[in-house]
């Protein structure tokens, strides 16, 4: 990911800020199965019961929340999350697990203004990497679907 991201011209910093957009929203089974059944860097507790709703076959449509706590609202406890093994996505905990971007995730868990500051900043930044414009362009309706 950091290498997909340098090539777009966003930094590591860029790269964690904006999975904290993860803050909101769901996955699907599918998507987490090899985390909760797998890894090693995860929460006893938070993998037992993501697993009560996603079998280790089947299932692959049931939904879980990115962010346990709240899963609707945009706050920093994606990265609460992460400190404490509870990222739902394999991806999600690579943020935080020994790794270069330990210290900014635990900064953003502790601090909610350096996090939504620096997020607004990345998706400027993400937001003006080759935008289509005028008919090459569309402002999708819903975006799963073309207009």
């Amino acid at each position: 990911l950091t290498s997909s991201f340098a090539a777009k011209g966003l930094s590591t910093r860029d790269l964690t800020a904006l999975s904290g957009g993860h803050t909101i929203g769901l996955a699907r089974c599918t998507t987490f199965r090899g985390r909760i059944y797998n890894d090693t860097n995860i929460d006893a507790n938070f993998a037992a019961t993501r697993r009560a709703n996603c079998p280790a076959s089947g299932g692959d449509n049931n939904l879980a929340p990115l962010d346990i706590q709240t899963p609707t609202r945009f706050d920093n406890d994606y990265f609460r999350n992460l400190v404490a093994r509870r990222g739902l996505l394999h991806s999600d905990q690579e943020l935080f697990n020994g790794g270069s971007q330990d210290a900014l995730v635990r900064t953003y868990s502790n601090n909610p203004a350096t996090f939504s500051a620096d997020f607004a900043a990345a998706m400027v930044r993400m937001g003006n990497i080759s935008p289509l414009t005028g008919t090459q362009g569309e402002i999708r309706r819903n975006c799963r679907v073309v207009n």
